[in-house]
């Protein structure tokens, strides 16, 4: 198939893809769309940025469009369960967008701001609800949502659910779900814990696998430059500088690790924001905006907060920590090269991050090419005047070396 009219979607929905630009279906598209249109449930193992939003999302609203169901309040026809609320947010844009014209109600629900208008979208219904885990199961436990007319239910990054703590949330809602109702489980990788989440959600589905587990975009140039973990400051600054890098995604492991990065590059006038957990909602949204219209050339993003980031013309993805776990490798460099284009992957290696290294390695079937010729390869260890000084351990410190005189026992 080449072209989306062969998936047997509704001329509305035809005409609105044609109005936005949508040319030809993505192999994931292909797939999933006529199976979801049938309203059998499918187990989707899909890498980021393959279009698994249009997959799930066209056949929902053509599926729902064409039954005329009274919403009763505080309920949704469809939920769409995501790790993130960047990811919630980015889903029901593109929910409202391919939903164009065709009067169907959508919002999402996600914390890090006030519960108040949520609550007030979902008084009257809603045909697509998109939800964060937390504050679903909040809305839940409040009864600002029920889920008894639900006919659909999504998991969208299944894997990352996990690894960010969801089960015991995700499990929760899945208790509340309606035995009747079609399911749709997507993950980029399908590790044996995922499997049997998939098993408890899905009943005899359909199996579609795009490209094979943690396997990265062939299209990715991956380069590992090794180095102390003091020089990396100075080797991101050069590369941003020197290289042909239009717009970077630069990953830390941890929020602390991406503010630092952030006040280095600053310091050196490189237009560049940082996202992590700690940020406000609105600070997020719009260091993002400002990504994605070009406005900052650096965004420096932890794994969490980075979750859900659609950005079609990241150049290049720098991995300023090695990942601990070798899957995130893949989800990292997964945010270049899209849609066809090329994109590079640097990997910023100190000596204790090696076996990290060994470990992506493993999992792609390769070694990851090594470049020596950079200004730090074997360089010294860098001391800065900013970095907090080794507490002294010696338990005498501040006391006199002179010994104690002993005090004469009175007579």
């Amino acid at each position: 198939m080449s072209d989306f009219k062969d998936l047997n979607l509704s001329p509305e929905l035809l005409k609105t893809l044609t109005k936005k630009g949508y040319k030809t279906p993505t192999e994931i598209q292909n797939l999933a769309i006529p199976i979801i249109l049938t309203k059998r449930d499918l187990l989707g193992i899909a890498q980021t940025g393959t279009g698994k939003t249009a997959a799930f999302s066209l056949p929902i609203i053509d599926n729902i469009k064409r039954s005329d169901i009274k919403l009763f309040s505080k309920r949704a026809r469809v939920l769409i369960m995501t790790p993130t609320r960047e990811l919630a947010i980015q889903v029901l844009d593109h929910i409202q967008l391919y939903a164009e014209g065709l009067n169907l109600k959508s919002t999402a629900i996600y914390g890090g701001v006030g519960p108040l208008n949520q609550v007030r979208k979902l008084s009257t219904g809603v045909d697509i609800l998109v939800a964060t885990p937390g504050r679903l199961v909040d809305f839940l436990e409040r009864g600002h949502v029920r889920l008894d007319q639900l006919e659909v239910f999504v998991l969208d990054e299944a894997d990352r659910m996990l690894d960010m703590g969801f089960i015991t949330d995700v499990t929760k809602v899945i208790d509340q779900l309606p035995e009747v109702r079609q399911s749709l489980f997507f993950s980029a990788t399908m590790p044996e814990d995922i499997s049997k989440l998939a098993d408890t959600i899905l009943t005899d589905p359909k199996r579609i696998e795009v490209a094979p587990s943690a396997t990265p975009i062939e299209k990715i140039d991956q380069v590992v430059k090794h180095l102390h973990r003091t020089n990396k400051p100075l080797l991101l600054i050069e590369i941003l500088k020197e290289e042909n890098t239009q717009s970077v995604l630069v990953f830390t492991k941890t929020k602390l690790g991406a503010d630092r990065v952030y006040k280095h590059l600053d310091d050196a006038g490189i237009s560049c924001a940082s996202i992590h957990s700690d940020r406000t909602q609105g600070a997020r949204e719009k260091s993002l905006t400002n990504f994605r219209k070009g406005v900052i050339k650096v965004l420096v993003a932890t794994d969490i907060a980075a979750r859900g980031i659609d950005v079609e013309r990241v150049s290049h993805v720098i991995n300023y920590d090695v990942p601990i776990e070798a899957e995130t490798y893949v989800h990292r460099i997964g945010r270049t090269a899209r849609a066809g284009r090329a994109g590079y992957a640097i990997t910023f290696c100190d000596p204790v991050e090696i076996k990290y290294l060994k470990a992506i390695e493993k999992l792609l079937g390769c070694e990851i090419k090594e470049d020596q010729t950079h200004t730090y390869f074997g360089a010294p260890p860098r001391v800065y005047q900013d970095e907090p000084k080794q507490k002294l351990t010696n338990p005498n410190k501040g006391k006199s070396n002179q010994p104690k005189r002993r005090k004469k026992k009175k007579k």
